[in-house]
């Protein structure tokens, strides 16, 4: 378990600014799984959700740099989310899904030329002896915006996006499960880049 507890080249948890975020948030909370919804719902609606953050370079998807931009995309707010967690002692990893998003507007839909987005990040978090996944990617502010249901997370049962809308239209499938990573598989994300824009699609990252 060790190594989900460990800084890593983007996982930045020693970083001074994510200490301090951390502990400011689970200061004189008691238990691990309050800690982590303190955590949560920070990540989820004090970091704004913006599908267009910056991400090219490594740097922009280290924890403390998106800290200190205030949004982000479902990997870097993921990417942040655990770094928090293990700057609090509570093991964390990073997950990975391919998903298909419902609610891609045409103009992105026809530039990219799929609405499947093969990393779609959120994060693990080992809290009363499993992993519990938690997705803090749409911010509330966002979902009341787009008419989405928020993700709420309790420390017990997984937090995913909901498949369908308030009002019932479609919004998301998971269609594969990459597994949990240490840190960020950010060459692999690029060279599914650069497949993709082989392809004729311009997705930047192949991320949401």
């Amino acid at each position: 378990m060790d190594q989900y507890l460990k800084v890593t080249p983007f996982i930045d948890s020693d970083a001074e600014p994510v200490k301090e975020k951390a502990r400011e948030l689970t200061g004189g909370v008691k238990g691990e799984k309050e800690k982590a919804r303190r955590i949560f719902y920070f990540v989820r609606d004090e970091i704004k959700y913006n599908a267009f953050s910056p991400r090219s370079l490594p740097e922009q998807l280290r924890a403390s740099h998106v800290l200190s931009r205030r949004e982000g995309y479902c990997v870097q707010k993921a990417v942040l989310l655990v770094a928090l967690a293990r700057a609090a002692g509570i093991p964390a990893r990073l997950r990975f899904a391919e998903i298909r998003s419902h609610l891609i507007p045409e103009k992105f839909l026809k530039m990219r030329g799929t609405d499947v987005f093969a990393y779609h990040g959120y994060a693990d978090l080992y809290l009363g002896g499993r992993w519990v996944k938690a997705t803090p990617a749409f911010d509330i502010k966002a979902c009341r915006k787009a008419g989405l249901i928020p993700v709420e997370f309790d420390g017990e049962n997984d937090a995913m996006l909901s498949p369908y809308t308030r009002d019932g239209r479609p919004q998301v499938e998971y269609l594969l499960d990459r597994g949990p990573y240490e840190d960020v598989p950010f060459r692999e994300i690029e060279e599914t880049a650069i497949l993709v824009k082989r392809l004729g699609r311009k997705d930047e990252a192949g991320t949401v």
